[in-house]
């Protein structure tokens, strides 16, 4: 699943293709990416087109595109995007549809695949096929300027709709560059993510330490902290030497901050590379993959040996997810007395 940095190459890929201009005509191919949508995909169709896209932003997991009507007014509804398992948002300018042949050599939009990852090189395998921009492709945003934005999802987990824009509680803008406190309402529940500045991490580190849940968990928690994934949180763990079912009142504060700022420095070298990619499950809107699978010190690598230790890097199961770690660098520990 496309995690924190994997939505914000995809925010920041699409928004010099989208910010400014009008969307003209929606054109809705699988009903199912629009069932969070109140009133349908005519409803849906009806908000947004004849709209300005005024700005895209992000919270953890979460994309909104920011809506004005004709006169530049805010229309006070935002256009909701979540990649779920295999959503993808890809950009075709002016450029008609490739027929089946021509996308079985390019990714769709004329940019050629990177090859697979190869397991004998290290690289970790894929977790599924590769998505179809033709065969996949869900919802089409015409805009102006023949800007077509495809919104492609193999598995129909993620999906479009619209959400009614509130007021942040604490009053702070609502995403990392955001001019105002106003965030879908549909977002209002989620937490902050480690990379915005208005986070009050002493206020997340308090709840991490008084949790018994297993820190894992506690880290897949969006209502606590946005954006990390089963990729981020095995890799943020690693870093701060960390097992995965450590239970949140077991950790110091030292150790509960180290596990913070390993998690977003992971994420920070993740989005630097284009973000994590086993497959094509997860592309840019150019189609390109990320890179930071070659970098991966934990997560994927059962059976092959601790980048820092030399151990062998294990897998669990924790709430039905998989965790990957390094028994001999990540012990178990004990909930001390404070």
């Amino acid at each position: 699943m496309p995690e924190l940095p994997e939505v914000e190459v995809v925010r920041g890929g699409l928004a010099p293709h989208v910010d400014g201009r009008t969307i003209e005509r929606v054109e809705v191919l699988e009903q199912r990416s629009l069932r969070r949508q109140q009133g349908g995909p005519e409803a849906f169709a009806r908000t947004v087109e004849g709209t300005r896209v005024a700005r895209l932003e992000r919270r953890g997991k979460f994309l909104w595109w920011r809506l004005q009507d004709a006169a530049g007014q805010e229309t006070g509804q935002a256009l909701m995007t979540h990649l779920g398992m295999s959503g993808q948002l890809r950009v075709r300018t002016g450029a008609s549809v490739p027929s089946p042949a021509q996308a079985s050599a390019t990714d769709g939009t004329g940019a050629v695949l990177l090859p697979p990852p190869d397991p004998a090189a290290g690289e970790p395998r894929g977790e599924g096929p590769a998505s179809d921009p033709h065969v996949h492709r869900r919802v089409v945003l015409h805009l102006e300027g023949s800007t077509l934005v495809d919104f492609v999802d193999q598995r129909i987990f993620g999906g479009l709709w619209t959400s009614p824009l509130v007021a942040t509680e604490d009053g702070l803008p609502a995403s990392d560059g955001s001019p105002d406190d106003l965030l879908p309402e549909d977002v209002a529940g989620i937490g902050r993510d480690l990379l915005d500045p208005s986070l009050d991490r002493d206020a997340a580190i308090a709840v991490l330490r008084t949790r018994r849940a297993p820190v894992k968990a506690l880290l897949l928690d969006q209502s606590l902290i946005s954006g990390i994934g089963n990729i981020y949180a095995d890799e943020g763990l690693w870093s701060a030497r960390t097992r995965y079912d450590t239970p949140g009142n077991a950790l110091t504060r030292g150790r509960a901050v180290r596990v913070l700022e390993g998690t977003e420095a992971v994420m920070r070298r993740a989005l630097d590379v284009g973000g994590t990619s086993f497959d094509s499950l997860y592309v840019n809107v150019d189609g390109r993959s990320g890179y930071f699978a070659r970098s991966l010190a934990a997560y994927g690598r059962e059976g092959e040996p601790c980048p820092r230790c030399g151990g062998t890097i294990r897998r669990a199961v924790l709430q039905q997810r998989s965790c990957f770690y390094c028994p001999a660098c990540q012990r178990p520990l004990r909930v001390s007395s404070r």
